[in-house]
């Protein structure tokens, strides 16, 4: 693309795939573009009008409709030049006059600010997109054009925008489908924050060429001759993964480059669906697939239209190497994502029986979020939504139900419909029942059972992953358990005022929430019982000389909240847990109540009986080291390492309750050994003081479900 384009440059990038373009409307919009910002420069010192032209050629990449190239070219007229909304209106239509304000307002936004306002912002901008998503094409785009030319602003400037395409740009191009823009927005934003690991991923990449020489080409001609063999004409494309891509593997997988191996990726473009498996079948005849890195979203599309299938190979040299195989419509949608709707093909409106409709996709997005009532709820959903990757499982009846990676039968069940959710009580996946905490994986088919009568409990917040299960569940508690929760709440109010030596008065709470911004006393006992609201922030809110009163520890006796007078409890043998750590308990006749940790597998075998249930919460003062935890800790069999190792411990003010030795070797020992420790905090101190040492090889926290109370 020239440095300097013309309007004839720019009318002739149009005409290559919209021959039919209104070539006139175009002219005009770029001469009134170029009048309206006359004199106006950027920090380059390059005429302003620059940037409008080079962000509609961007857009022509995506061979987008007459409108949205205008709009590109206008789209900082209203905004930075004496032009209005009814000038633009009377020139060039209402149509593209609404997508100019429209990118206008996002401009406005000051979408790295603080996590409310945030919040609020991010609202705006899904606003913006529902009424139309070119709006937010042409903001991509300009985003784009303002970071590849990001070097002429000031460098904290650089570091909040390149912070800001990081956190929302990037991710929201890659969530509608544009990869591309997605890995070379990514890079751009990298090279501002992380300078020096990106040119070190690059100097590396120019080593490995001399070393190996063009692999690229090496491995395209391969996969060539393998599709020559058995007549598929197809089109193959390679190239080397983009550095912040390969950065973010070596921070995820703990791996050097010299160890990573799928750094390239290749692409072969089909003529039909039938000749994208017949590809497989060739590929994977002539080198080892690797398990588990074989996706296929041609079936399965994922939400904003994208079909393809993704194998991993290992090829030369047993380097692996990923490949990516689609038909020439898929590869259109890979490329603009949801954008394919508005794209045009040899002069008509492309008929892409792939591209999703972007009315459809954005209501899908925004009827999760609308659910939200307050804004960290609301952030926490936009972000699992934007940077979720996605398991795809079934219904019985082989519906197909797509959910973030890490979801659960529970989040499977509210996305069938609200009623199921709240009525489960159990889940089978693939035949085999199932606790409700399970991670979901792709291809599963997963039955949910449900009974008459059961309501949502609030341990289900934790269990949930995603933002409409969390809000159908908060929901329902708010209004299905409002009374337990405000006599739970009370407790909770009654032991934290106990603990600073004060009473929880009505006037006491009436004046805490009124200061905290609630309806009323009432609302702020829901809160506190729901876990959605600490008990210490209450304390302190009203008496602030107060909060960094530790007071004294709290009795073992007394480390829980939430249960009936004169009852007693014990915490689990199986699961260990620790104040800290969500728990729930299970009561036994004649004998009180086990404390469980929120995931312990046992609780399963209690998922029909409700009503043994215990909403618990830990005290929340300071607790003593009595609360014995057990670690499976393999260590050099060395002299002196043991004496060592409980040093260390106690160092941590930790106690040493029991020890075991379950293997001895001659070069190790595996040992079993029960600490007594305050909370889930000195639990992490301790493990982590016994990790940096360099003769421990292994330590897990031991939990053993058959050790029950």
């Amino acid at each position: 693309m020239p440095d300097k384009i013309t309007v004839d440059d720019l009318i002739a990038l149009v005409r290559s795939y919209n021959p039919k373009t209104n070539e006139t409307l175009i002219r005009e919009a770029f001469a009134y573009g170029q009048a309206m910002h006359d004199g106006q420069f950027r920090h380059s010192g390059e005429p302003y009008f620059t940037h409008p032209v080079a962000v509609a050629a961007i857009l022509t990449q995506q061979r987008l409709d007459d409108a949205t190239i205008i709009t590109a070219l206008l789209h900082d007229t209203i905004e930075d030049t004496k032009s209005t909304y009814t000038e633009v209106t009377e020139k060039f239509g209402k149509e593209i006059a609404e997508l100019v304000d429209g990118v206008t307002k996002l401009t406005n936004l000051q979408l790295s600010s603080t996590q409310t306002k945030q919040a609020e912002n991010f609202r705006k901008l899904f606003m913006a997109m529902s009424k139309d998503l070119r709006v937010i094409l042409v903001k991509l785009a300009d985003r784009l054009h303002n970071m590849r030319t990001i070097k002429s602003m000031r460098p904290d400037k650089q570091v909040q925008k390149a912070r800001e395409t990081m956190d929302i740009y990037a991710p929201l191009a890659g969530r509608m489908g544009m990869q591309w823009m997605r890995e070379e927005l990514e890079d751009l934003a990298f090279s501002v924050l992380n300078p020096e690991a990106r040119n070190s991923i690059m100097r590396r990449f120019i080593t490995l060429q001399k070393e190996s020489g063009d692999v690229i080409k090496k491995i395209t001609d391969d996969i060539r001759i393998e599709l020559d063999k058995v007549g598929i004409k197809a089109e193959v494309m390679g190239r080397a993964k983009k550095p912040y891509s390969i950065w973010r593997k070596m921070e995820e997988k703990g791996q050097g480059f010299s160890r990573l191996s799928d750094i390239y990726g290749f692409r072969v473009i089909t003529n039909t669906e039938c000749d994208c498996y017949r590809v497989l079948g060739a590929i994977h005849q002539r080198w080892r697939a690797v398990p588990g890195r074989f996706k296929d979203y041609i079936s399965q599309p994922k939400s904003n239209g994208y079909r393809s299938i993704h194998t991993t190979v290992s090829g030369r040299d047993g380097k692996r190497v990923e490949v990516q195989i689609r038909t020439q419509q898929m590869h259109d949608v890979a490329e603009s994502g949801v954008a394919a709707h508005w794209s045009y093909r040899d002069g008509v409106r492309s008929e892409n029986p792939f591209a999703v409709d972007p009315a459809k996709w954005v209501a899908g997005l925004t009827e999760r979020l609308d659910a939200s009532e307050d804004h960290d709820e609301f952030l926490e959903h936009v972000k699992l939504e934007m940077y979720s990757d996605q398991v795809f499982c079934f219904t019985p009846k082989g519906e197909v139900v797509k959910l973030p990676r890490g979801a659960t039968p529970l989040d499977f069940a509210y996305a069938i419909h609200t009623r199921i959710g709240d009525s489960c009580v159990g889940a089978r996946v693939d035949g085999i029942r199932v606790p409700l905490w399970t991670r979901l994986k792709n291809g599963q088919s997963v039955e949910i059972m449900t009974a008459e009568g059961q309501r949502p409990q609030a341990t289900w917040i934790d269990i949930a992953v995603t933002g409409r299960a969390k809000s159908a569940i908060r929901r329902s508690l708010r209004s299905e358990d409002r009374e337990r929760f405000i006599k739970l709440g009370r407790e909770l109010a009654r032991v934290a005022f106990e603990h600073v030596g004060k009473k929880a008065t009505d006037k006491a709470l009436a004046t805490a929430a009124k200061r905290m911004g609630l309806v009323d006393t009432d609302e702020l006992l829901a809160l506190l019982g729901s876990a959605e609201m600490n008990a210490r922030e209450v304390v302190e809110g009203l008496y602030p000389e107060l909060a960094i009163h530790t007071g004294d520890e709290v009795e073992l006796t007394r480390a829980v909240v939430g249960l009936e007078q004169d009852q007693t409890f014990e915490r689990a043998s199986c699961c260990q847990p620790v104040p800290g750590e969500r728990i729930v308990g299970i009561s036994y006749r004649g004998k009180g109540v086990v404390v469980h940790a929120i995931d312990c597998p046992v609780l399963s075998e209690f998922e029909d009986q409700n009503d043994r249930w215990v909403d618990l919460h830990w005290h929340s003062g300071k607790h003593p080291a009595g609360h014995t935890v057990s670690f499976m800790m393999t260590i050099s069999n060395d002299a002196g390492v043991l004496g060592r190792i409980c040093t260390l411990i106690g160092e941590q003010k930790a106690n040493i309750a029991d020890l075991v030795f379950m293997d001895r070797k001659p070069d190790f020992y595996r040992i079993l050994i029960d600490v007594d420790l305050r909370d889930v905090e000195h639990l992490h101190t301790v493990m982590t003081a016994l990790e940096a040492d360099s003769d421990v090889a292994a330590l897990e926290r031991y939990r053993d479900p058959a050790r029950k109370p």
